[in-house]
């Protein structure tokens, strides 16, 4: 037996290497994110409108012959959705800034030297990580004040503003772990060579280490703020007026059961619209930035 039909038999199967690789770098990659990858394509959306057509369908075939055609039903409710959709992302938009904000300071408070502030950032991280959001979200629901006095000034803290914090508390958590792996992705040599230059920690963190991890965080943070757009959602279950709260009040309105599938595929689409574009250019980045490496 040669020593090439050796090569072949003993090592491990050459085909499957390929595979291996990418599923550990995805393992990797999603490790450093502290959350799962959000992987949209095209099928989705596919299927989203083929499940769309087919609730229209059976909607249509079960309406009376009074009833109104499922899509003018759903364009006279359209305006209405719209504004919540737009609530939305306004939630959105506050919740992962404030996450973003808390999150980088949580994550710089992880790398620290001293050990209390590393064992307690530690610890903040990995339970309001662990934790699931819509406990996170009653909690700040039911324990927040409904109004607060400041020198005799009665403020109102409405439903939404309390939504806002329990969702920015768990992208706070992500944060925080994507800075972190972020960091420690750095080589050491990069804090060497800042040292050998009297650069300071802190010297060294913002102006040498920090500005290197931006590439590195955008795909894992534009990720983190998909999945939080899609779970605005969970705002409807403790009475904020965003999209899924009117379009139960659409339903009830409407009193037709067969609307049920019609309208929330609806509602999917939506959110398939707006997320793919971040999904796809997450992978971009991603691909780019792997070859940059």
């Amino acid at each position: 037996m040669n020593d090439s039909h050796v090569a072949q038999t003993s090592g491990v199967l050459p085909v499957l290497l390929p595979l291996a690789e990418r599923m550990t770098r995805a393992a990797l990659r999603e490790r450093a994110m502290g959350s799962p990858t959000l992987r949209l394509d095209s099928s989705h959306g596919v299927a989203l409108v083929v499940a769309f057509l087919c609730g229209c369908g059976i909607t249509q075939a079960q309406s009376q012959a009074a009833d109104p055609s499922i899509f003018t039903t759903l364009w006279k409710w359209t305006p209405l959705l719209a504004r919540g959709f737009v609530f939305n992302l306004a939630i959105s938009f506050m919740a992962m800034a404030i996450g973003t904000i808390a999150g980088l300071f949580l994550g710089f408070a992880q790398i620290s030297l001293l050990p209390p502030v590393k064992k307690g950032a530690f610890f903040a991280t990995h339970f309001f990580r662990n934790a699931p959001w819509l406990v996170l979200l009653f909690y700040c629901m039911f324990l927040l004040p409904f109004q607060v006095t400041v020198l005799g000034v009665t403020i109102p803290i409405p439903d939404w503003t309390k939504a806002t914090l329990g969702l920015a508390l768990p992208v706070m958590a992500n944060v925080s772990e994507i800075v972190r792996g972020a960091i420690q992705s750095i080589p050491t040599t990069q804090w060497e060579a800042a040292a050998s230059l009297a650069f300071n920690r802190r010297q060294a963190l913002w102006m040498i280490i920090f500005p290197q991890c931006i590439k590195r965080m955008l795909p894992p943070w534009m990720n983190l703020y998909a999945i939080l757009t899609m779970a605005t959602v969970l705002a409807s279950i403790v009475g904020v007026n965003e999209m899924m709260t009117l379009t139960q009040r659409a339903l009830s309105a409407e009193s037709r059961p067969g609307l049920l599938l019609a309208f929330y595929s609806y509602v999917l689409l939506w959110f398939f619209l707006y997320c793919y574009p971040i999904a796809r250019w997450t992978v971009r980045l991603e691909a780019r930035y792997a070859v940059n490496q």
